[in-house]
């Protein structure tokens, strides 16, 4: 598999303002890498950032769904969604088995990025260095909310969550299933002049997208025709199932399919990043916070306890606080109380960037220097100081 992280190294994550030498950036790094405790050691920073963002330490056979799991997708149209709902509940949950992963917080991959700001003053032997900042207006993080629709039910309960979202002052993207039910326009259109995204969530959502790289290659050309039709700027494939690699065939300008740590989904693992990242030709937003139904169905939270927990996390150190629930399982009075109670205590406490997807791809771009945005977006810089011994941002 060919590197598709290049464009993710330190020295272009940081985009300090000053012409520090490639030989002092790959000291710090050689400094830091310990910090990302992976069990197969990187080489080189091309390697670093395959086990890392590319999930690589995961295995070579990570991206293919095993056995048990490919004959349930077949079989799966066939099982009652309450017995489905019934045996997700008992069967997936990964915290009750021997093997517990980083989560809800996978803090490896932001101490690492911290501590190299920090090796790179200690070499350079500099009190503080300047960066351009990670968000727009030097905000302090991002939150973006999204949501997938998986039936037709989920569609026809949209514009209610659209409605409470609208209430707060907030604005989400819907993405939608292409060919599964019958698209409403009538709905896609008046989310778009109230000032929501649409994007898409698959061609059918029956699990067989990634089946083999034929499949996928077939329904990526009626994807791509499907999106451009519908002027969709980003992609969540369904059930998170992902191929990085295969993926390169979607005609997207982002992708949220990927996640920084999940154990709970069919593939899980994690990129470990709570930031934006390249992946290939477009950018990858990885969701950072716990999907709704795993929260409240499998998990039985009765408050937004975990959520705000993670999102503290991502506030120290400048992250994406990025969302995705369900219409679908949003239905439920219960898990939107939840989700209602999430969005206002977000809303009381502010201090972040609130931005639909689209625009925080965008962003990411333009501040790599990738793209021209001069009338949506404004740089600006922020320094990172070393004070006994410890950064500060």
């Amino acid at each position: 598999m060919s590197n598709l992280w290049s464009l993710n190294t330190p020295e272009k994550f940081w985009l300090c303002d000053q012409n520090i030498s490639q030989d002092v950036w790959s000291a710090a790094v050689r400094k830091s890498i310990a910090l990302l405790d992976l069990v197969t050691p990187a080489k080189d920073l091309d390697e670093l950032l395959a086990l890392t963002l590319g999930e690589r330490q995961f295995g070579p056979n990570h991206w293919k769904l095993s056995f048990p799991k490919r004959s349930y997708y077949l079989v799966k149209p066939l099982i009652p969604r309450s017995l489905i709902r019934i045996l997700r509940r008992h069967y997936d949950n990964p915290l009750t088995q021997k093997v517990q992963a980083n989560w809800p917080i996978d803090p490896r991959y932001a101490l690492f990025q911290w501590d190299l700001l920090r090796q790179l003053l200690t070499v350079t032997d500099q009190d503080s260095i300047k960066y351009k900042n990670i968000w727009p207006d030097g905000q302090r993080f991002a939150f973006i909310l999204t949501h997938d629709i998986e039936t037709a039910a989920g569609q026809a309960f949209a514009r209610e969550v659209a409605s409470a979202e609208e209430a707060l002052g907030l604005r989400s993207c819907f993405n939608f299933v292409l060919e599964r039910y019958e698209l409403d326009f009538k709905l896609i259109q008046e989310l778009r002049e109230r000032g929501f995204e649409v994007g898409c969530h698959g061609l059918k959502h029956d699990g067989k997208l990634f089946s083999s790289e034929k499949e996928f290659a077939r329904r990526a050309s009626r994807i791509n025709m499907r999106i451009k039709e519908y002027a969709m700027s980003g992609f969540r494939a369904p059930l998170t199932h992902r191929n990085p690699e295969w993926m390169q065939a979607l005609e997207i300008e982002y992708d949220s399919s990927f996640f920084d740590t999940d154990p709970f989904e069919p593939i899980p693992g994690g990129a470990m990043s709570i930031w934006p990242y390249f992946l290939g030709h477009f950018v990858e937003l990885p969701y950072t916070l716990v999907q709704d139904y795993t929260l409240t169905s499998i998990l039985g939270e009765t408050t937004p306890r975990i959520w705000l927990e993670k999102v503290e996390f991502i506030r120290e150190y400048h992250g994406m606080a990025l969302l995705n629930s369900h219409p679908d399982y949003l239905k439920d009075p219960n898990a939107f109380k939840v989700y209602i109670a999430f969005l206002e205590a977000m809303k009381k406490a502010g201090g972040y960037w609130h931005a639909l997807p689209r625009d925080a791809a965008r962003w990411w771009k333009f501040r790599a220097g990738l793209c021209s945005d001069t009338d949506n977006f404004k740089l600006s810089w922020g320094t990172a100081s070393l004070e006994a011994g410890k950064i500060t941002i």
